[in-house]
């Protein structure tokens, strides 16, 4: 074989090799992808059926039920304009309160039920996902705390 042949087939192989390599990182990348919708897109069907994805909003007040087993928790997760109802078996987070926000991930199923196979409360009150702030806003539920309230906080942790 002649050095250029050789040259041209490395060449190849390698350009190969890479496409190959990319290819699988970028579907292990797809697998793993996790999309956040709000309740109102998962009511709306916008959400994937049969997929894994996350949901987001504020635990309606009054809604927890706890299962006969202690582990079984059933709540109602509400961005105030539509009301989803969630099922999650396990341990939730200590900060996981009614009236306070919280991401659940998991499918939803043909009853219309969110399975959620892990639950993530929700630990600063400065934060909240995006779309989550966008859809209470719209709703007209005060997302923020008025100006002078965070003023007040920040001048007394300062003392």
């Amino acid at each position: 074989m002649k050095p250029r042949t050789k040259r041209i087939a490395m060449v190849v192989g390698g350009i190969a090799a890479l496409g190959v390599a990319a290819a699988l990182i970028l579907s292990a990348f797809q697998q793993n992808l996790v999309f956040f919708f709000t309740p109102s897109q998962v009511a709306a069907n916008e959400a994937p059926q049969g997929k894994t994805f996350r949901i987001g909003g504020m635990v309606e007040k009054g809604s927890v039920k706890r299962g006969e087993d202690g582990l079984t928790v059933k709540f109602l997760v509400t961005d105030t304009a539509k009301t989803i109802p969630v099922v999650y078996r396990g341990a939730l987070p200590d900060l996981f309160r009614e009236g306070k926000g919280v991401v659940a991930q998991g499918r939803v199923g043909a009853d219309g039920v969110f399975s959620a196979s892990e639950v993530l409360a929700k630990h600063d009150e400065n934060y909240m996902p995006p779309e989550a702030e966008e859809a209470l806003r719209k709703a007209g539920h005060p997302v923020r705390p008025p100006e002078e309230f965070v003023d007040k906080a920040r001048a007394s942790v300062r003392k």
